[in-house]
């Protein structure tokens, strides 16, 4: 890729706090150069390659969304997506559709179905899909992607058997690997590709792809790699998810950050596979537990020693406990700086006690979590409720008290199991369903910009001070505030003597910025059409 150009963005609001009234910006190799005021970018306007006038728009940091799956994302943005199914016959009327478009197809994907939204709440049959497909291989994961239904031609192709039902754990891994395993490498490089101009557009500037053997292949994650290196478009921070020494040297030998991501310590409450300490309110059993503490600790271990980011997937309370049990034996062992200075990271994290909020800040682990997760499923009639009761379900996702014991956050989307939308993400964090656990606007901005940076080790980037990358976004919005969870900033939130750098307003029901033009490392990866 040619040299990045050295450019001035003018006349628009530049969100920097290293000057909460910046109007301007120098951005020169790949990096941000200079920001101030209108008055002083006169003096670089004839030294730059190309000079943007802004017409009042917003200038941020590009967002980094902390948890992806990139080729799903892209599958589920070209192919079959259930998300929006208001009910099971409005379902299997997508996919008989889906079928009849796709006569090629040697297996048929598709993602997103959630029964907790559907009148009588049952997933479809494996009859009812048989019939929809014409008998073709189909494989449909719930929008946790912790469950799949399957027709019988799929089973066919394992040695499961004619098993009905919702498959998880082992079940699910063998038909999800035999499904994805028929993806040819074009088509996966289109559904990267899908994935990552659909980020751009957004304004994210870097994606993790959490990855690992029982989520993809080795093929599609350094494929993955390989394009996000030779062609424009956001930054890919790839974690490989295999367990102990034998995953440490995969992960290097991938290319990975760290053997991390999607490690699973238990499954989905949306599939009743996460691992609780008490039973389900809607069903008999506790979940799933895939790691217990000394396998967490012995993964933490390897990783410590070999300088890489550990990180598990952990849902439930008694998963956490289990991580966290697990990390404070290594530190007992290989001393407590060597674990906080690795950095290691939890994704998901929705069930914490305030005894593991508390561990989380000492262990210094960061939490890498998704607030639309409560916009989707909180609440006291939501799918959470339903699953482990109001009580139970008003605890989850407690970002506010993640944030007051200074646990990091990275925010992410866990795409496709909810949508990529970084202002979307940013609103469902500063207006949780549950009160007591809102964040500022700020503060949840933060964590879905440098907080996804600082998850990576990086603690001078997702800003836009001089010498960080120039990854940022432009973006036509109304009016700027400081907004915070309640009213106790109300009289000054449009105050310049506050002397913070204001963001859209995001009460629910106004619209959402509309991104622009995204740039990453100085090169612009987007540009709305007609702009």
């Amino acid at each position: 890729m040619s040299e990045p150009k050295t450019v001035l963005l003018r006349r628009g609001e530049v969100h920097s706090p290293a000057d909460p009234f910046a109007t301007a910006m120098v951005v020169e190799r790949g990096q941000v150069a200079w920001v101030g005021s209108e008055g002083a970018a006169d003096a670089f306007a004839d030294g730059v390659d190309e000079v943007v006038d802004l017409d009042g728009a917003l200038v941020t940091p590009a967002f980094t969304d902390a948890h992806v799956h990139t080729t799903a994302t892209g599958l589920a943005l070209t192919g079959l997506d259930l998300s929006d199914a208001p009910s099971l016959d409005a379902a299997l009327n997508l996919v008989r559709e889906f079928a009849a478009a796709r006569p090629n197809d040697h297996v048929l994907l598709g993602h997103g179905w959630d029964t907790s939204r559907w009148p009588g709440g049952r997933p479809p049959t494996r009859a009812e899909l048989d019939e929809a497909t014409g008998g073709r291989p189909l494989y449909l994961s719930r929008i946790d992607v912790h469950s799949a239904v399957v027709t019988t031609a799929l089973l066919d192709m394992t040695s499961l058997g004619a098993v009905d039902g919702p498959l998880t754990a082992d079940a699910h891994h063998a038909v999800r690997a035999k499904a994805l395993g028929s993806v040819s490498p074009a088509q996966r490089a289109q559904a990267q590709r899908a994935a990552l101009a659909h980020a751009a557009s957004l304004g994210i500037g870097t994606v993790h792809e959490c990855a690992g053997p029982e989520i993809s292949s080795e093929d599609d994650f350094t494929g993955l790699l390989r394009l996000a290196s030779e062609e424009p478009g956001p930054r890919v921070v790839g974690y490989w998810a295999e367990q102990g020494d034998e995953g440490v040297a995969k992960a290097r030998e991938l290319g990975a950050l760290g053997a991390a991501g999607d490690l699973f310590v238990d499954g989905a409450l949306g599939s009743h596979t996460a691992c609780l300490h008490e039973p389900y309110t809607d069903a008999d059993h506790s979940g799933l537990a895939y790691l217990d503490a000394a396998a967490v600790a012995s993964h933490v271990a390897a990783c410590t020693e070999a300088g890489l980011q550990a990180g598990f997937h952990a849902i439930g309370d008694a998963a956490v406990t289990a991580v966290v049990e697990g990390v404070r034996a290594v530190a007992e062992k290989l001393g407590l700086a060597r674990v906080r200075a690795a950095r290691h990271r939890i994704e998901h994290v929705e069930m914490l006690t305030p005894e593991a909020v508390a561990a989380f800040a000492e262990l210094g682990l960061t939490a890498s979590v998704q607030p639309a997760f409560d916009a989707l499923w909180g609440g006291e009639d939501g799918m959470y409720a339903r699953r482990l009761g109001r009580a139970r379900a008003s605890r989850l996702n407690p970002f506010a008290a993640l944030l007051r014991a200074g646990v990091p956050l990275a925010f992410g989307s866990d795409s496709p199991v909810t949508p990529l939308d970084p202002w979307g993400t940013v609103r469902a964090a500063a207006f949780h369903r549950t009160p007591e656990h809102r964040v500022s606007v700020r503060a949840a901005f933060t964590a879905h910009t440098r907080g996804g940076w600082r998850a990576v080790g990086r603690d001078d980037a997702g800003v836009l001070v001089p010498g960080a990358p120039a990854d940022y976004a432009v973006w036509r919005t109304g009016e700027l505030l400081v907004q915070a969870p309640d009213d106790r900033v109300a009289r000054w939130s449009t105050d310049p003597r506050s002397g913070t750098p204001g963001l859209p307003d995001l009460t629910p029901g106004r619209d959402l910025p509309v991104c622009l033009r995204t740039v990453v490392g100085g090169r612009t990866v987007f540009v709305r059409p007609g702009e």
